[in-house]
């Protein structure tokens, strides 16, 4: 039996989920094409679209943003200081990482400026249109207020684990360690001393509790969401994994999300 039927247990309505290594999808469970809230898992989005903005020349990761002294690599790493869901500054740039979902209005507030376009429209013209991410939308906020499926968020990953919208080494600078050191909190696991972070993407590295799998390489990438979702790449495996739920993360995702990564891992380790 797949390691993906196991996902019939999980206390949800309804569940999608893929497995993808680098020639596609490798197996998939659900309806795939089931639009789920996204919440946070939106944020890796909106950093391909802010760094396909790099590439273009729209803007620099070194730009100034807000708050003053804020760059947006400061914003994109959750380094600049502002709070959870204000704009109210709670430490200063660069001091500790602060996990902001109003960092990221302030990142698509700044791209529209610079490149002179809805950021919703540029997140559709420069990541979905070309992914063929037909089913994906951004209709609120750029932390947390995305739609996709299974199969758009499948296509996704496969372009995390073998870029063509990115040149190879921006997305291996994305998926490095921004700011080494920095404390911080993972919402729902807890405090992490460091709490490495990338570009847009948050780095496995040691932490423990967290919403991986054990077996996950330290060099794990991803993003999980308030709605249930996640979405994560495993550099050492070459491999990802995309779980959709129509259920809030709470108590029940913990021990749940954890089993069935390790799982997953192990079947894709005896494969390879």
């Amino acid at each position: 039996m797949s390691v993906l039927e196991s996902l019939t247990e999980w206390p949800v309505d309804n569940v999608s989920a893929a497995v993808i290594t680098r020639n596609g999808v490798a197996e998939e469970f659900g309806d795939p094409v089931r639009v789920y809230e996204l919440a946070s898992v939106t944020k890796l989005l909106v950093a391909e679209a802010i760094l396909v903005a790099v590439e273009e020349g729209a803007v620099e990761l070194d730009d100034p943003a807000r708050p003053p002294g804020a760059t947006i690599r400061h914003l994109l790493a959750h380094a600049s200081g502002l709070a959870f869901d204000s704009r109210d500054i709670e430490a200063g740039v660069g001091e500790k990482r602060i996990y902001s979902s109003a960092g990221f209005e302030v990142l698509a507030e700044t791209v529209e400026q610079a490149a002179g376009i809805c950021f919703a429209e540029y997140l559709a013209d420069a990541v979905c249109a070309p992914l063929g991410l037909d089913s994906t939308e951004l209709y609120g906020p750029a932390g947390h207020g995305a739609r996709s499926t299974a199969a758009d968020l499948a296509r996704f990953a496969q372009e995390l684990l073998e870029p063509r919208l990115l040149a190879p080494q921006t997305l291996a600078d994305a998926t490095s360690v921004q700011f080494p050191g920095l404390d911080g909190f993972v919402p729902g696991y807890g405090r992490h001393r460091p709490n490495d972070w990338g570009l847009g993407f948050e780095i496995r590295a040691e932490k423990s509790p967290h919403w991986t799998g054990t077996g996950n390489s330290p060099r794990t990438f991803g993003h999980f969401g308030q709605a249930g979702t996640y979405l994560w790449v495993d550099p050492e495996l070459q491999a990802a994994c995309v779980v959709l739920t129509d259920r809030a993360f709470g108590p029940w995702a913990k021990p749940l999300w954890s089993e069935f990564n390790d799982r997953v891992v192990s079947e894709l380790s005896s494969q390879k």
